[in-house]
């Protein structure tokens, strides 16, 4: 996880509603949509969102998560859906642990919680995880976003460096984080905050 106190933190917002829990999956992976393989991870994938809706198309999917809240509004929401998701409590630092093969790992928020050390670990973790072809989609802070409410913003060139060895690198596009308006945590920059959506590729 980012740092000791992140469960805590993160408790405090799943005890409400998070700004980032919209309901639906962020426009970024649905426009990406043709570039998830049928066997996907959601890491961090919170309340189910993006997993139940790419189980819906036919995908199968694990989503993990560090705390058990929203993984039980995870399964409560594919349940109600009719749809089947598998989802584990885990630290994502652990993923590369998984004996299951995944073509897709999908990612909407979780690197940019990480801290220097953290993000390290998580790369090397994704990497152990997937074989060669398969590929990261991912949803990060982008320093464009002004402030420093929110999370870490995240420069181009970090995503760069923190993938250069071992990785192919896609595309990285500008796009939004879309939040849940009007909620505590959610004053951002008018249509969402402004963030990278990368897709990176294991060599």
């Amino acid at each position: 996880m980012a740092d000791p106190s992140a469960a805590g933190r993160f408790a405090d917002f799943y005890a409400r509603r998070p700004p980032w829990d919209i309901g639906r999956p962020q426009a970024a992976f649905v426009a990406a949509a043709d570039r998830i393989g049928p066997r996907v991870l959601d890491a961090g994938c919170g309340t189910g969102d993006l997993a139940i809706w790419l189980a819906a198309r036919g995908r199968v999917v694990t989503g993990v998560d560090f705390l058990a809240a929203p993984l039980e509004q995870a399964q409560a929401k594919a349940r109600a859906a009719g749809v089947s998701a598998n989802f584990l409590q885990m630290d994502a630092l652990a993923v590369g642990e998984i004996p299951e093969r995944f073509d897709t790992v999908t990612d909407c928020g979780l690197f940019h919680t990480f801290d220097d050390t953290g993000r390290a670990a998580y790369v090397a973790a994704l990497a152990k995880l997937l074989e060669p072809g398969a590929r990261l989609l991912m949803l990060c802070f982008s320093t464009a976003e002004p402030g420093e409410h929110g999370p870490r913003r995240v420069d181009r060139s970090e995503v760069l460096a923190a993938f250069v060895s071992g990785w192919g690198v896609e595309s990285i596009e500008p796009a939004r984080f879309e939040v849940v308006p009007g909620i505590a945590g959610a004053e951002f920059t008018p249509g969402g905050a402004r963030a990278w959506f990368a897709s990176l590729q294991r060599a």
